[in-house]
């Protein structure tokens, strides 16, 4: 060790007083290690969804994530929220209120609050939790190398995973023949979702019927159209404007009769048959691992676009009942769980 003036003197020979001055300023001017919280600054995080609250299970479970991780809203973190009410038009706007407000970080979710978010700013942080198709809808230019401001979750990388839903409808209803598909035409992910529903349903010999709905005020018609056509079961895209009108949606589907598969399990415990895709309780959980790493300077280009891991069929045996249908024991074998 050296004095100011450069001459190296035994550690013992410094006064008690400097040696932990010395020891106290070195740790101060330290780097921060893994796991370590940067101290002092409280950080404010934009949450920008199409809606829900901040209670929703779906926030909860982010907000948990980072909990476990540290932060403590509050103390050194506060989280701006922002909800568009189903309506993914205010989403540009709300975003832009984010950006002005000046936020660390914006977690966006799903695919169209990610959209907005991008819009509204190329420099702040930006995490998107259950994208579709990130890459072919041009949020990022590779998963693994994100490149700009955006990473996050993705729900899937491609629309693959549509017609495995479609598969699974098939297979709870094997002699079903024509299914319809109820989706948000003005949904950005609208054409690759049934353009994939379309080669799944080719594969497995089933004729479609896609049906659009822009929101509630189309289920009345949406149905009217399904019963004249004679439709034998009902796959729903699930879309930002019909979360908070579900148990309609499956009131509308149990009362005409139509077997129901579903992309989130919250369907099928409002009164859908069938739900299959990622846990959405650990796509958000997840999330927070890389708002974690960017506030601790980590850069969204270099952060991978992270794929869900874990994927769940929920099935509602009272629906199945109710509808009188039998759902095969290879696929009760299959579910993750089974709802009485």
């Amino acid at each position: 060790m050296a004095d100011p003036a450069g001459v190296k003197l035994p550690l013992m020979s410094l006064p008690r007083r400097r040696f932990i001055a010395a020891i106290a300023g070195s740790l101060l001017a330290a780097p921060l290690t893994a796991g370590a919280q940067p101290a002092g600054k409280v950080y404010r995080l934009g949450y920008l969804t199409t809606s829900g609250t901040l209670n929703s299970p779906y926030a909860e479970a982010f907000r948990q994530g980072l909990h476990d991780l540290g932060w403590v809203e509050g103390q050194n973190i506060v989280i701006e929220f922002r909800q568009a009410e189903g309506q993914l038009d205010r989403l540009p706007a709300l975003a832009t209120e984010l950006v002005r407000l000046k936020v660390d970080v914006i977690v966006a979710t799903p695919t169209p609050g990610a959209l907005a978010a991008k819009s509204a700013t190329a420099t702040i942080p930006i995490v998107g939790i259950s994208l579709t198709d990130p890459v072919g809808l041009g949020l990022i230019p590779s998963l693994a190398r994100p490149g700009g401001n955006v990473t996050g979750v993705s729900y899937s990388v491609a629309a693959d995973i549509f017609g495995k839903d479609l598969e699974l409808l098939r297979e709870a209803v094997p002699k079903v023949r024509r299914v319809a598909v109820l989706a948000n035409p003005a949904g950005p992910t609208h054409a690759l979702i049934l353009d994939n529903i379309k080669t799944a349903a080719k594969s497995l010999g089933l004729q479609l019927l896609p049906v659009g709905a822009g929101g509630p005020g189309d289920f009345d018609g949406a149905f009217a159209t399904m019963a004249r056509e004679r439709v034998g079961a009902l796959f729903v895209v699930t879309d930002p404007t019909y979360i908070a009108h579900r148990a309609r949606l499956v009131d509308l589907a149990t009362r005409n009769r139509l077997p129901s598969m579903f992309t989130q399990r919250a369907d099928v415990e409002a009164g859908g048959l069938m739900s299959y895709g990622p846990s959405f309780a650990a796509m958000y959980r997840r999330a927070a691992y890389s708002v974690d790493k960017i506030l601790k300077g980590a850069k969204p280009a270099d952060l991978p676009v992270e794929q869900p891991t874990k994927f769940e069929l929920v099935i509602n045996l009272k629906t199945a009942k109710a509808l009188g249908l039998t759902i095969p024991p290879s696929l009760l074998q299959r579910a993750d769980e089974l709802i009485q």
